[in-house]
């Protein structure tokens, strides 16, 4: 064998090594509560439950349902209970929504898509604006930013949330 071949051979067998011994070292066996080996009072069998415990149970069902209907049906329906009516007539164009559920207060981001058409000259960039209000209004953050766009998705306004 010649030296070149012994050189990238043990290359090959340090790389191996290094991945083997990186990928044990990831969890010593203690184990952690976030990785869920401790069980809290409402899993162990025979757990004490607070009076409180009830009451919260409704309210995180509440959350349940509304984490099952999409990002748009929420928006709409927070419209519908919240919003003034322009604001609802507005939100009824919209078709879809981005980015709405996941924040982190650094940059965050959200599209809104509707079924207006004409891009930034057409109808819909007067009511991109109470859509992007609409939003605001629904989701906060210190930094955020909603983009609202057309059928064809040309952009028809933003805002900040």
């Amino acid at each position: 064998m010649g030296m070149k071949t012994k050189i990238a051979l043990g290359a090959v067998v340090g790389l191996v090594v290094i991945g083997a011994v990186s990928a044990n070292t990831g969890d010593d066996g203690t184990g952690s509560a976030d990785k869920g080996t401790s069980a809290s009072t409402d899993r162990q069998p025979g757990g004490a439950k607070d009076a409180g415990a009830d009451a919260g149970q409704s309210t995180e069902k509440a959350e349940k349902a509304e984490k099952k209907l999409s990002q748009t049906e929420q928006f709409k329906a927070f419209v519908e209970e919240n919003g003034t009516a322009q604001e609802k007539e507005a939100v009824s164009h919209v078709t879809k929504v981005q980015g709405a559920d996941e924040q982190n207060d650094i940059l965050d981001t959200a599209d809104i898509y509707t079924d207006f058409t004409g891009g930034l000259m057409g109808e819909g960039s007067g009511p991109a604006k109470l859509i992007a209000s609409a939003f605001a209004d629904w989701k906060q953050s210190e930094n955020g930013l909603v983009t609202v766009y057309d059928a064809d998705g040309e952009l028809l306004g933003n805002g900040q949330f």
